[in-house]
């Protein structure tokens, strides 16, 4: 797969709103881990090479489980989670899948359960911002670091 266009280098200021968002989201209450985790599904759901290389090495690098990162597919089925985290994923699921799921009031009641008003803003505000990363990455061919090693070696050798 080749890189289609790279925003970043080629218009910094088409991209500042959303790094606003995100510098705001880093700030806002919400537990890193937990961000960490909304992030890392919502890009698999999307299939984000780029923002999953991305964000599995910022949530290692604070101190993130491997297992549990390894096993968020499988969130539902797995131990690992807090009630707290279980409801954030089942949201972010509801809402990167909402055209199908039209964002159930059975997961909205669970999340309210665990976060304030507040919270569920600022939660949904990072699920909206992770799809829209998600869609400019795959939509623009971004490679993640580890593709263009692999590109290179495929390359010289045709």
């Amino acid at each position: 797969m080749t890189q289609r266009l790279n925003l970043y280098a080629m218009n910094q200021k088409s991209i500042e709103p959303m790094l606003a968002i995100e510098a705001y989201l880093k700030d806002c209450g919400l537990e890193h881990a937990l961000m960490h985790l909304v992030k890392m599904r919502a890009s698999q759901i999307n299939g984000c090479a780029y923002c999953l290389h991305m964000h599995s090495a910022e949530a290692l690098k604070e101190g993130e489980d491997a297992k549990r990162l390894f096993l968020l597919d499988a969130w539902r089925e797995s131990k690992l989670y807090t009630p707290r985290e279980r409801a954030a994923l089942a949201w972010t699921e509801a809402l990167t899948n909402i055209s199908e799921t039209h964002a159930p009031d059975e997961d909205f009641a669970a999340l309210k359960a665990q976060f304030s008003d507040k919270e569920i803003g600022d939660l949904s505000l990072l699920v909206a911002t992770i799809n829209s990363w998600n869609r400019l990455a795959i939509g623009l061919r971004s490679e993640h670091p580890n593709d263009k090693p692999a590109r290179a070696r495929v390359e010289a050798a045709e």
